[in-house]
């Protein structure tokens, strides 16, 4: 008997190892750490004070900013006698990086490190300096933006495991560090609403931010603004408690109210300091919402899984958000053709190291300063354990939620809980938090049902729900595995609602591919055509919608029925309605721009309301 089991196990090992086969590299790149945090990789604390009397690095210029710039180029000259492969350099920001910046001790026998603090981002000395290994001479450029605070290069030898400090920089700083920067619109609690947040290094008993703002050609008016920050003790762990922590500045969100529907409106961040002189932003400007159910041109931009990248090459060995800045890239070009946009979670893939979240803000500005940009809760943006997250695991490296949710404004009814409804136009969204409980009685199971009831279909035919987990169906290569192709207790404990309500499409990211499937319930197709819908909506499409930024997912071998559609590529969704009865859904790869997927829905509002099973209305035969 026992000969007879050892047998069925060694067969079973055999036929999963046949099925991982063409994934096994994938596997063990996982578990090596492939799509790690690069700030993550070096081992700070252990930094050498090696100081080298012939090594020398010069930045220049010295002073940026001068001409009101919020980004701008330096460059460093590299000299070093004793140069090898592994040489690195560090951007740290405040210069004063040393152990006086360091928090206080718990316990007095513990030894202060000689650096306590992760650069903001970092370069190997011969990333474009073939020569450097024989020469010791090298040139860099790093493309920096304002953050508040001073700025110094570091040089390394020893590698990002065993760093020696060899020469520190000049320090150089932007002319005033403290400017408004980086707006993020987001729609209100009210669709007439519209909210603007940013990031300064004012607080409140400096200066009074507010943000004027009016219609072109009307006299502007000013709003004043609430201010947020946080400290090192609303982290929840390490690296954001540690190494990862930086000085968030303030955060600051004014309410522009009783806006008129469709119109442009100018405005600009501003600051009234305590002598009576105004520190003001750059001038910028959007279109306000269209009033729920109002018949015009409408066009959504969906995705998640983005994350940043840096245009000066800094930390890309890792190649950890490789697809990230071609999709921001899209998004600008098409500008003028977008009205909001959505990123379902895995925002800025910070975790823990604050000083990455300016650098989103920062490269998103020229979309989020123009159209509203929604988040939703991803788990590098919540998940830490023991703090009420649905998942017990240290995704978000410390933040525990902190950072998301004061960095963007969401129009939740507690912003800790990060799903909230939204009207744009003929579109309601109901975006679910997948870091908390979803399940049936559970709060949130309580919220989804309300803004998929009470929506107007008449008016707004347009039902999306979203959320950053599959919580409907993937074919990707984990949820393969588990046999389920979906979030353990995903669509068991929601489809129920898809199907009452008639959900028009489902979005997920937290994959990293594209994937759309047929109108689908109880993973079975309800509808064989493949590229135009019409008539009764008698199911959901899901889309996994995860490829903006982050390193790619494999599918799974196994092809299910429901799947028709599967890239491995970058890329995002956009939707245009053109009007209450005429749908377009496009799937577009981030390299081009170009459409690779796309379907239509035509439909008028009796198909809406037309009986489906587990979808119809009570009736009697009373007369």
């Amino acid at each position: 008997m026992k000969q007879k089991c050892n047998m069925i196990i060694t067969l079973a090992v055999a036929a999963l190892s046949c099925f991982l086969n063409s994934n096994i590299v994938l596997v063990f790149a996982h578990v090596n750490g492939f799509g790690e945090q690069p700030l993550s990789k070096i081992a700070i604390h252990k930094t050498v004070f090696s100081l080298h009397s012939n090594a020398s690095v010069t930045a220049i210029p010295s002073l940026l900013g001068t001409k009101g710039e919020d980004t701008q180029w330096v460059t460093l000259d590299i000299d070093f006698p004793d140069p090898s492969v592994d040489d690195w350099v560090g951007v740290f920001s405040p210069a004063n990086f040393n152990s006086s910046t360091c928090p206080p001790l718990n316990d007095p026998k513990e030894q202060i490190p000689f650096i306590c603090s992760a650069p903001i981002k970092y370069k190997f000395v011969n990333y474009s300096n073939s020569h450097y290994t024989k020469t010791g001479k090298a040139s860099l450029s790093f493309q920096l933006i304002n953050q508040r605070a001073d700025f110094s290069f570091a040089l390394f030898s020893g590698g990002l495991s065993n760093p020696k400090l060899v020469a520190v920089s000049n320090f150089i700083s932007f002319a005033n560090p403290k400017v408004p920067l980086y707006p993020r619109l987001a729609q209100g609690k009210s669709w007439d609403e519209m909210t603007v947040t940013w990031t300064s290094g004012y607080d409140i008993n400096e200066a009074t931010p507010f943000v004027e703002w009016g219609a072109d050609g009307k006299m502007p008016v000013q709003s004043p603004a609430g201010t947020l920050t946080f400290g090192r003790n609303s982290m929840c762990g390490s690296p954001a408690r540690t190494v990862g922590w930086r000085d968030p500045g303030f955060i600051h969100t004014s309410f522009l109210k009783n806006l008129w529907p469709n119109l442009v409106y100018t405005y600009r961040l501003g600051h009234i300091l305590s002598n009576g002189s105004y520190i003001w932003s750059k001038k910028y400007s959007f279109k306000s919402s269209p009033y729920p159910g109002q018949d015009s041109l409408q066009r959504v931009v969906i995705f998640g899984d983005m994350g940043k990248a840096e245009r000066d090459g800094s930390n890309e060995y890792s190649n950890y958000q490789p697809g990230s800045l071609n999709t921001t890239d899209q998004l600008i070009k098409d500008l003028e053709n977008i009205d909001i946009v959505f990123h379902i979670g895995d925002i800025s893939y910070a975790n823990g190291y604050i000083s990455q979240w300016d650098q989103f803000t920062a490269q998103v500005e020229p979309v989020a300063s123009t159209v509203p940009y929604m988040i939703a809760s991803g788990n590098h943006e919540r998940d830490w354990p023991n703090t009420g997250s649905f998942y017990d695991t240290t995704d978000s490296g410390g933040e525990c939620g902190v950072l998301a949710e004061t960095m963007f404004y969401v129009p939740a009814e507690n912003r800790a809980k990060f799903w909230y409804a939204t009207d744009y136009g003929m579109f309601r969204f109901c975006i679910a938090d997948t870091e908390h409980d979803w399940r049936e009685g559970s709060e949130q199971y309580k919220f989804i049902e309300h803004c998929l009831a009470t929506v107007d279909r008449q008016k707004q035919p347009w039902l999306i729900f979203a959320a950053h987990r599959v919580l409907g169906y993937s074919s990707d290569f984990w949820y393969g595995l588990e046999g389920s192709f979906e979030e353990p207790m995903g669509r068991e404990s929601l489809q129920r609602l898809w199907q009452k309500y008639k959900v028009d499409i489902a979005f997920y990211g937290h994959v990293h591919n594209y994937e759309r499937t047929c109108p689908i319930y109880q993973n079975q197709c309800v509808n064989t055509e493949k590229s135009h819908y019409s008539g009764t909506v008698n199911g959901t499409i899901h889309v996994v919608v995860g490829g903006a930024g982050s390193h790619l997912s494999n599918f799974s071998q196994v092809t299910p029925k429901w799947s028709l559609y599967r890239d491995f590529d970058f890329g995002f969704v956009k939707l245009t309605a053109f009007n209450h009865s005429s749908l377009l859904f496009e799937y577009k790869k981030s390299r081009d721009g170009k459409v690779y997927d796309s379907f239509t829905v035509s439909r008028d509002y009796k198909n809406v309301l037309a009986c489906v099973p587990d979808g119809c209305e009570a009736t009697t035969l009373a007369s």
